[in-house]
């Protein structure tokens, strides 16, 4: 190691030069690799972009379509119902007091041991079972169509019921309560759905371009929920429900491919703070009809099944 003397002091050269040198390198491999990260994360971005563009589909172009045109099932026809669950609540007016499929609370069951159907058709309350928290359980058939752009209606024959279901928007706030309530309704079912080759790995293309391994499913079912319900009965047999309770139903459809019919499922859920003890699920299908042949309007009538 050289060894100067200036001026009386000894300097070691050689162990500040090295010094230097590694300090310099050091700062180097920081800046590297600082230079590197920031090119990572500019580069997911990118790819990330591109993946939530594709996703998102073509832009919009011109007027946005109105829920008739943008609708991707069609729920419209005659359909009619086919009970395959709780044959007896629903083909048969059940017996006072029997409501075991129902989760009622002590003041819910003290309601429904007061039921009288005489005097329900005597007072004008003979819709009480047909409202929307029960009506899809009635036996019948549905007419589905679109009464405008924004809005779906279902016609029934049993108790010549009608419900709207306003796609946009959202409840009025002081509207008086109604047997069928206001429903809002909008399309779900939006979900990214993989689809990788089962290698558990990046799909490339020929060029080694990644290929994005999600895409977007497009929403598949009508969700409907109804507030503002006039208080009624969710069985035949005076169940009540309240002036607080909410429907929440989702209506889907499918073919058969053995028999070739196509069906309408409904699965509501109804939820009331003052009468049940926990929410109240239950199940309704239809079977499509070519026309209206069958159809069949009835008056409310509080001691019969439709």
């Amino acid at each position: 190691m050289e060894r100067i003397k200036i001026s009386g002091t000894l300097v070691h050269l050689g162990t500040k030069m090295e010094t230097r040198c590694g300090t310099m390198k050091r700062r180097a491999t920081r800046a590297v690799l600082l230079v590197a990260t920031l090119l990572l994360l500019f580069a997911a971005h990118l790819v990330a972009q591109d993946f939530g563009a594709r996703d998102r589909g073509p832009a919009q172009t011109g007027p946005p379509k109105t829920p008739r045109e943008a609708a991707p099932k069609d729920l419209t026809g005659y359909w009619v119902s086919v009970v395959t669950e709780l044959w007896r609540y629903r083909m048969l007016v059940p017996d006072k007091n029997d409501y075991q499929f129902v989760p009622l609370n002590p003041e819910g069951r003290k309601v429904a041991d007061t039921w009288d159907p005489a005097k329900d058709q005597a007072s004008g309350n003979e819709c009480k079972s047909y409202a929307a928290p029960a009506i899809m359980q009635v036996p019948g058939r549905l007419h589905i169509y679109w009464q405008d752009d924004n809005t779906l209606r279902v016609d029934t024959d049993s108790g010549s019921q009608t419900r709207l279901f306003h796609l946009g928007g959202s409840a009025p706030q002081n509207d008086t309560p109604t047997w069928q309530g206001f429903s809002v309704a909008s399309w779900e079912g939006d979900e990214n759905v993989d689809t990788r080759d089962g290698q558990g790995g990046p799909i490339q293309d020929a060029t080694g371009r990644l290929i994005r391994g999600r895409v977007l499913r497009q929403a598949d079912y009508l969700k409907v929920l109804t507030t503002n319900l006039r208080p009624g009965y969710l069985q035949k047999n005076g169940v009540p429900y309240s002036v607080n309770a909410k429907l929440e139903e989702d209506f889907d459809t499918f073919s058969d491919p053995y028999s070739g019919n196509t069906w309408l499922t409904v699965t509501a859920v109804v939820n009331d703070p003052q009468y049940l003890i926990e929410p109240l699920f239950t199940h309704a299908h239809f079977k499509k009809l070519p026309d209206n042949s069958g159809w069949d309007p009835t008056p409310c009538r509080a001691n019969e099944p439709r």
